[in-house]
Parts: C-alpha cells; sequence; structure tokens
C-alpha cells in the first residue's frame, strides 16, 4: 500500500504554527487584562477603606483636617478608579481583538484539517480501487491461464 502524502501539509502546519502563537498572545492579553481588573479591584478596596476610616474618624473625633484628608483621598480614589476603568476596557478590547484572531484561526485550522481528512479518503478509496483492480487482473490471469492449460 502507498504511503498517504497529504499536498498542502505545509499550509497546516504554517495554520498550526500561528494558532499556537495566537494561543500565547490570547493568554498573555488575558494575563494584562487580570493584571488590570486587579489594580481596579485593589483601588476600590482602597477607596472603601478610605470611606471606612473617614466614618470612624467622624465617630471618634473630630479631627478636621484628618477628615478633609480622607475626603480627598476618596476623591482622589474616585479619579484613579475612573482611570483604571478605561485602562481595562482599552485591555478587554484588546482581548475581544485577540480572542476574534484565535477563533479565526482555529476555523482556519479545522477547515484545512477537513481537507487534509477529505483527500486521506480519497486516498483510501482509490487504493481501495487500484487493490480491486489488481486482484480482478490477478484473476483473470490465473483464469486465463487454466482455459490455455486445458
Amino acid at each position: 500500500m502507498a504511503k498517504f502524502v497529504y499536498s498542502m501539509q505545509t499550509i497546516l502546519n504554517i495554520k498550526q504554527k500561528t494558532e499556537d502563537q495566537i494561543k500565547m498572545e490570547f493568554a498573555e492579553a488575558q494575563i494584562r487584562l487580570n493584571n488590570e481588573v486587579d489594580k481596579l479591584n485593589e483601588l476600590r478596596g482602597r477607596k472603601v477603606s478610605y470611606i471606612e476610616y473617614g466614618v470612624e474618624l467622624r465617630k471618634q473625633t473630630l479631627n478636621v483636617q484628618e477628615i478633609a484628608d480622607t475626603n480627598y483621598a476618596v476623591a482622589q480614589m474616585d479619579v484613579l478608579i475612573k482611570q483604571q476603568e478605561q485602562v481595562v476596557q482599552y485591555y478587554r478590547m484588546e482581548y475581544e481583538k485577540v480572542r476574534a484572531k484565535l477563533n479565526r484561526a482555529v476555523q482556519e485550522r479545522k477547515m484545512q484539517e477537513k481537507l487534509r481528512e477529505r483527500a486521506f479518503e480519497q486516498f483510501l478509496e482509490e487504493e481501495k480501487a487500484a487493490e480491486f483492480k489488481e486482484m480482478d487482473q490477478r484473476t483473470s490471469f490465473t483464469y486465463g491461464q487454466k482455459i490455455q492449460e486445458q
């Protein structure tokens, strides 16, 4: 039986390598997004702690300067949170772009694999037909030899 050779194997290999590279890019984008979301959550946590500290200050003493500093810190946290939300939105969009790119790469690879499978099935059919033809020729030859011997 002949060996199956897919004529577009190099293209399939390139598609697989491209997909692997995009998977790495996707993982990096996901890590960057997660890091930025963590920073945002940390800023929100700091804001909550400043608010809680301000409430405690109001309950305990009337140190106006500390209360004003705490209010300023809360306002600063609002600004930082808005900036960080924009950064997170940017990285979320980048993440989605890479995800879409990965989906396209996966589809292209799967399409190449299906073409390879079809080519292999066609190869098997051709091999089967060739084998049947060879058996038919042997049978005809053997039958012809028996008739000549008689």
